[in-house]
């Protein structure tokens, strides 16, 4: 029996299933979740979703409505957890990238737990695990699962939508070297059951607020600062600055990508505060310029080697005083 029969044969088993995602919701945490949850229904099963936090308001286009959300109803996700007979551990690899309340229930969680992801690096903690690192995103491992699975002829339009969101988002629009020849062949598969690729780009596009214009545009002319010598930029943002544009989560998510657009640019990281926290993110390009090295060495995060994350405790002026100091020790001319 292969892997995906042997999942779809717990899934068929399982009377109370539960899909967890990472801390930061983003369109593949996202996409995968109610991919999965449509695929599952469309076995005749019942599932719930419970995520640690809410997805960012660009992507609220899609049904998140059945999300259970720690942040908003701790309870009710404590109680799902708890009754799970099985639970699905999608795009994360390590039990505290999910939070440290969803974490204890978690770990405290004694029924079946799947993981499907593409992280370097995976914790043993699961019962069935899928990992598969070369790949670019989970919700293309969830279009895998359905086909090794032996159900293609169940992929359809409201299954396929937010995997496409996910696969989209998750390769910056297709742009990223984890694009292989198998994620052409899983969109053409995704297209022929009804997804609407246009829209989905339309939706993602199409729907900036003046405020995160304004906030980005402020960014990219106050904020950035370029390290000629090493083809490294970086953009730091406080609360403050935060503030005055009326920021909402997810309106500074493109702002390293576009930073990396500019010609001759390696790297380019963007860190924000909130919650206390310096969170970063940081880009790069090309097998040459790793950042999640970086990202983990010094910035307790890692991630893919083109697409980190990490967060500081430190002030803002301190955080880019160390990420400064650090930039000569990764990128050399």
């Amino acid at each position: 029996m292969n892997i995906y029969k042997q999942i779809e044969a717990e899934i068929l088993n399982a009377s109370h299933i539960v899909i967890t995602a990472h801390k930061s919701a983003d369109g593949d945490s996202i996409g995968s979740s109610l991919g999965l949850l449509h695929f599952i229904e469309k076995l005749g099963k019942k599932a719930t979703i419970c995520h640690p936090d809410k997805a960012p308001d660009f992507l609220h286009w899609l049904d998140t409505t059945s999300i259970v959300l720690m942040e908003e109803t701790p309870e009710l996700v404590k109680e799902h957890m708890q009754k799970a007979d099985l639970i699905f551990c999608l795009d994360y690899n390590a039990t505290n990238r999910v939070g440290p309340e969803m974490q204890v229930l978690l770990e405290n969680a004694t029924c079946k737990k799947i993981m499907i992801d593409h992280h370097l690096n995976p914790e043993d903690f699961p019962t069935i695990t899928v990992s598969k690192t070369a790949v670019c995103s989970t919700s293309q491992l969830i279009v895998e699962l359905i086909e090794q699975s032996g159900h293609l002829e169940l992929l359809d339009q409201k299954i396929g939508t937010p995997l496409y969101l996910g696969i989209l988002t998750d390769t910056g629009s297709f742009r990223f070297n984890s694009v292989q020849p198998r994620t052409h062949e899983i969109l053409a598969k995704l297209l022929a059951s009804g997804v609407e690729h246009h829209l989905i780009h339309e939706k993602l596009s199409d729907n900036n607020t003046e405020s995160r214009l304004r906030l980005q545009g402020y960014a990219m002319s106050q904020k950035l600062e370029i390290l000629y010598n090493y083809n490294v930029a970086i953009i730091s943002l406080s609360k403050e600055e935060l503030a005055k544009y009326n920021y909402k989560k997810g309106d500074t998510d493109s702002l390293a990508n576009l930073v990396l657009s500019i010609k001759g640019m390696k790297a380019a990281i963007v860190f924000t505060e909130r919650d206390g926290i310096m969170k970063i993110s940081f880009r790069s390009k090309g097998e040459e310029n790793p950042v999640n090295v970086l990202a983990k060495e010094h910035f307790n995060g890692g991630g893919h080697a083109n697409a980190s994350g990490g967060m500081s405790d430190l002030t803002v002026a301190e955080t880019l005083d160390k990420l400064k100091g650090l930039i000569p020790q990764y990128f050399n001319n």
